[in-house]
């Protein structure tokens, strides 16, 4: 069931369904919550909230986004990591729960260390799926200003159609190529939005110490196929005191939870049953 709750002067919607266990689900960007359909169409037990990101989905960008953080284009509005952390502990609130387990794919990771930092009381455990605690190194930051220009010059559908391509894992396009346009579909931001998100993943934070404090039980699923993230940079996540199950996927892209959603959702549910009352 689609539902809405303000944070900080944006109007934001979430799918919240199910009985059990509070899952939270961060989507990937350029995405939405809908990333998450097919492999929560596979898990029982839990109450599924998936949250449209600021900006993504039905949620609004907002209009109090600073300038001048990312130093390389001061002239970018910011969607920080911080902002999107802000909005899912005003979710929490709206709907009064008061402690989840999150699963968070590649943004959505980024957005479970700031949580954790933030708010560690809140959370039951952490998985996190083609995500990593880095942070841009310089080629990443290369990319990131390329992405900017590319979008301000020619919009964001040679953007997003380049991002289809890339981040789905060649198994996938091989096996189901109809999953392109699927999820080409599902992106839909603005211009500003997608400069916006570039600019806040280009100035996000250095999260491997924050590794070293997670001592809740971590879920670490890493695609082989994986282009923008890598199993290298995924296994830092085994320093976290809590414990960390990790699972390469060899024949998996980025979104890998949309590719193989049947083996990513058997993976999470017998990782979730540890969260069992």
């Amino acid at each position: 069931m689609e539902r809405w709750y303000e944070s900080n002067s944006a109007k934001l919607s979430f799918h919240d369904s199910g009985i059990g266990l509070p899952v939270v689900f961060l989507h990937p960007t350029p995405l939405d919550h809908d990333y998450w359909r097919p492999l929560t169409e596979n898990l029982g037990g839990i109450r599924a909230i998936a949250p449209d990101l600021r900006g993504h989905g039905g949620s609004d960008l907002g209009d109090r986004l600073p300038k001048g953080i990312f130093a390389r284009v001061p002239d970018a509005p910011v969607l920080t990591i911080g902002q999107l952390a802000s909005d899912i502990l005003a979710l929490l609130d709206a709907v009064q729960v008061a402690k989840a387990v999150f699963v968070g794919c590649s943004i959505g990771g980024y957005m479970l260390f700031e949580l954790w930092r933030r708010a560690r009381e809140r959370m039951r455990g952490l998985a996190f799926l083609c995500s990593k605690p880095q942070p841009d190194a310089e080629a990443g930051l290369g990319r990131r200003l390329a992405n900017i220009a590319a979008i301000r010059e020619s919009g964001v559908g040679p953007f997003f159609d380049g991002q289809a391509e890339a981040l789905i894992g060649e198994t996938a396009r091989v096996r189901r190529p109809e999953i392109v346009a699927e999820l080409r579909a599902r992106m839909t931001l603005t211009a500003q939005a997608a400069v916006a998100v570039q600019a806040g993943l280009a100035v996000r934070p250095d999260s491997v110490p924050t590794v070293s404090t997670i001592d809740v039980p971590v879920l670490a699923i890493s695609g082989g196929e994986d282009v923008a993230v890598t199993a290298a940079e995924m296994d830092a996540l085994r320093a976290a005191p809590g414990g960390c199950e990790f699972h390469l996927l060899p024949d998996a892209g980025h979104f890998a939870a949309y590719e193989q959603p049947e083996k990513v959702a058997a993976l999470l549910a017998d990782w979730l049953k540890r969260f069992e009352v």
